[in-house]
């Protein structure tokens, strides 16, 4: 059997990386939906993450594509700084990279994919598009909502979802990880027309 070089095996490698806040104290809440989403990916490409520099990292394939899932250590508001380190040190450009988030605009447990854009106010997209000089990269939006009455958006965040949105979150959860599956294995149109709700 013909293996292809590193160098080829690796030249269309992808990263994915999700967005949240590092330790146990912020596991569970909103602001980490994105770290949920690569936890399930991790999952399934059957490796385990490890620490290098200022991001958990795990390689292995996923949808037939070499994929580097990534975790940045840093709190949310300083995650660009990883996501640079993590894209230069694995050569992977802003158009192969993909970023999952946290969206207040949209309601809990919508998806939506998209290339590109602002960052809505989202601490993590505007240190990543900064740090990266570039806006281009895929985001996949994982909706939790608007929070009730007058609560603080910054507090709302930080706190657990809440036991009805549990309910659903696995599955919520998984269908986030299957889109990110297509995006790498179908592109972003295909996805999109499959996922955005």
């Amino acid at each position: 059997m013909h293996w292809p070089s590193r160098s080829a095996a690796t030249a269309d490698r992808q990263l994915v990386v999700g967005l949240g806040n590092p330790g146990s104290r912020y596991a569970g809440t909103r602001h980490n939906a994105g770290f949920l989403v690569v936890d399930v990916l991790a999952e399934r490409m059957g490796g385990r993450f490890r620490r290098r520099g200022l991001c958990d990292v795990m390689e292995g394939r996923l949808a037939g594509a070499p994929v580097v899932l990534a975790k940045p250590r840093a709190y949310m508001n300083e995650s660009g700084g990883p996501i640079v380190a993590v894209s230069r040190f694995y050569k992977v450009p802003v158009d192969r990279l993909t970023v999952v988030h946290d969206d207040l605009d949209l309601p809990f447990g919508t998806l939506r994919l998209k290339r590109g854009g602002g960052d809505g106010g989202h601490n993590g997209l505007r240190s990543a598009t900064a740090a990266l000089g570039s806006r281009e990269y895929a985001r996949v939006r994982f909706g939790i909502g608007r929070p009730p009455g007058r609560q603080d958006p910054a507090d709302y965040v930080l706190r657990d979802f809440s036991a009805a949105e549990r309910k659903d979150l696995g599955y919520l959860v998984d269908r986030a990880a299957d889109a990110v599956e297509a995006l790498l294995s179908e592109g972003l149109e295909a996805a999109q027309n499959a996922f955005n709700d």
